[in-house]
């Protein structure tokens, strides 16, 4: 056995004599490279930590780049566990700001618990779309981090199932230690769809808001609410009245302009998403089956080598070859 172990210790020491000699040759990294960690998304951080024994000594070592914690790319949020979330955590050695775990739907109450009793200087926790979580379990973590005085300016849980009334206003209650209600809505900015979907969401406070769901007015669902960008409907916000003002499930909204749109009056994609009339004329359409496709989903578009435009994939499959078209 003890045969065994110490081969096995030489053998490592041998991976690490030669990883040091082969930085040694290739030379050490560029100073700029420490100065940047801090800033690096959460994936490209990990994959440093494995360029060199220097880089993976900072990495390690320091611990300003794991003080904002934002998982959001899908081949990492499909594969954190509560297990992988709290040996990451672990690395802010407690001291650990922003916590955003974006569509994680692995995470149990149990194990954003235990971060949240190790960090309680967080001030930013955005976990929607975590089907893992409990709205019981959501508010026992923003109950731990109200006792502290470094209360939660931020707070994201769209996305999180059952979550009913009586749920948002135990949240909204821990939420506002410090702060009125009247406070916090002159510094609300509205939130119209089209903008949201492009934020990104661990800058969630820009918005001016501490939560990002409230009441819908219409269905008094638990959702996000968006305001409309139309001047009739501004018009009907000045002056109290709920207008159009509701959530994306009570009434559809422009993917390009966030406007409200009648059903009526939503016109064909190529992408599925809602367009108006106005956007839709502006955008440009499949030779085909002449329909648009939003700029998000621009890469739905497939140019034809043989004309101007573009062809959309449906159409591409039903009419064409693969040699006839470039991505």
């Amino acid at each position: 056995m003890e045969i065994a172990q110490s081969k096995e210790h030489a053998s490592l020491s041998r991976k690490e004599f030669n990883s040091e000699q082969e930085e040694e040759g290739a030379g050490s990294p560029h100073e700029a490279l420490f100065l940047v960690l801090a800033y690096l998304p959460l994936f490209e951080l990990l994959s440093m930590s494995k360029v060199c024994k220097s880089l993976r000594d900072a990495v390690k070592k320091d611990i300003l780049p794991w003080l904002n914690i934002i998982v959001e790319r899908p081949f990492l949020n499909l594969r954190l566990s509560d297990e992988i979330l709290m040996k990451i955590a672990s690395k802010a050695d407690g001291r650990l700001r922003t916590l955003a775990l974006m569509n994680c739907a692995r995470i149990t109450d149990d194990g954003l618990q235990r971060v949240i009793d190790k960090n309680p200087l967080i001030n930013k926790l955005h976990i929607p779309g975590c089907t893992g979580l409990t709205p019981n379990g959501v508010i026992r973590a923003v109950q731990t981090l109200s006792e502290h005085r470094h209360s939660l300016k931020s707070l994201q849980i769209n996305g999180i199932y059952n979550m009913n009334k009586e749920h948002l206003e135990r949240l909204q209650y821990y939420l506002l230690t410090n702060q009125t209600q009247q406070q916090v809505q002159q510094k609300q900015q509205p939130l119209l769809y089209h903008n949201y979907r492009k934020f990104q969401a661990y800058r969630w406070e820009e918005f001016g808001r501490i939560i990002d769901v409230e009441i819908c007015p219409k269905c008094n669902e638990v959702r996000m609410v968006f305001d409309c960008p139309r001047e009739e409907c501004k018009r009907k916000r000045e002056h109290s009245l709920c207008g159009c003002r509701m959530c994306k499930f009570c009434i559809p909204r422009c993917e390009e302009c966030g406007r409200c749109v009648k059903p009526g009056d939503v016109e064909e994609a190529v992408c599925a998403d809602t367009l108006c009339s106005d956007c839709w004329i502006q955008l440009s359409k499949c030779n085909f089956c002449n329909k648009p496709c939003c700029r998000q989903h621009a890469n739905l578009q497939i140019s034809s080598s043989g004309s101007t435009g573009w062809i959309c994939g449906v159409c591409h499959d039903k009419f064409l070859g693969s040699d006839d078209v470039e991505q």
